[in-house]
């Protein structure tokens, strides 16, 4: 671990992020280069004090988890969080842990959407980051862990998912959801990380079993889903996916469907949220 560099590395490119760059209000009083260490601990879900350490080179050697939430906090391309990860002596993840960090143009493109519901997500349907509109209308999916952090995974094996749907938009939804998957399989053949989800999928849900049989494929591009909110209700969205040229990450926006579902979203930004909704589909 290279103690001096990693410090000086983190703080010079805490200075370089101006505020508005990750939604911080700018104010006229603000006498910090860039983004102060509370700032950047609040975006890393960290404690200041660590974030001091760090940049004193007094730290222990962080995580791999935290090197991530560092890499999103700060903005870093794909060169500067490999380069943060050999400062702090450990290898950068290999192709598909990469894949499990937001690329930071889309994690720009979350701070420039405002209030619209958006999040960062893997081809295999990880959620990767969300803007704070899309945990208030969706709950915090980036922590889940196991098989439950890919979006198909729980579309076919938790029963509240289910419960929410009639059976023509499960069904519909779930065939969907297999396509999609489909699609990245052909894409990365061999890949142990899509054959071994496909496989625990395929021996967990009958449903899944079937569907997958009938080889579909089909890249999602845009799509209508009602989401079960237990503080506004039934709120339904139109959603529309952006996907990188390597198609490996996608932004997801999710814009209201009817004047409705936008005065229902307009006040579920003023109420802010004290409970989650259960896990719907994306």
């Amino acid at each position: 671990m290279q103690r001096e560099q990693l410090a000086d590395f983190l703080r010079r490119r805490r200075e370089a992020i101006r505020p508005a760059e990750v939604g911080i209000a700018d104010g006229p009083r603000r006498r910090t280069a860039g983004l102060r260490r509370e700032e950047v601990a609040m975006l890393a879900g960290m404690s200041v004090d660590y974030v001091v350490r760090l940049e004193q080179g007094r730290s222990s050697q962080p995580s791999t988890q935290l090197l991530g939430a560092l890499a999103r906090a700060l903005r870093l391309t794909d060169d500067e969080r490999s380069h943060l990860f050999h400062l702090a002596g450990h290898q950068p993840p290999p192709a598909d842990g990469v894949a499990r960090l937001a690329r930071a143009g889309l994690v720009r493109l979350l701070d420039l959407v405002g209030d619209t519901p958006a999040m960062v997500l893997s081809d295999l349907g990880e959620v990767l980051a969300q803007n704070r509109m899309s945990i208030l209308l969706t709950g915090d999916h980036t922590g889940l862990t196991g098989d439950r952090r890919y979006v198909a995974y729980r579309y076919f094996t938790d029963p509240v998912i289910r419960d929410l749907h009639g059976p023509e938009e499960w069904q519909r939804h779930a065939r969907q959801q297999v396509a999609d998957l489909r699609a990245v399989a052909g894409r990365r053949a061999g890949d142990p990380a899509v054959t071994g989800l496909i496989e625990r999928l395929r021996a967990a849900s009958d449903d899944f079993r079937r569907l997958w049989a009938e080889h579909e494929v089909a890249v999602r591009r845009a799509d209508r889903k009602t989401f079960m909110h237990p503080r506004v209700g039934r709120i339904t969205m139109d959603c529309e996916t952006l996907v990188t040229p390597d198609l490996g990450q996608q932004l997801l926006v999710l814009t209201p469907a009817d004047a409705e579902a936008r005065e229902k979203l307009e006040l579920l930004h003023v109420l802010g949220v004290e409970e989650f909704p259960a896990e719907l589909p994306h």
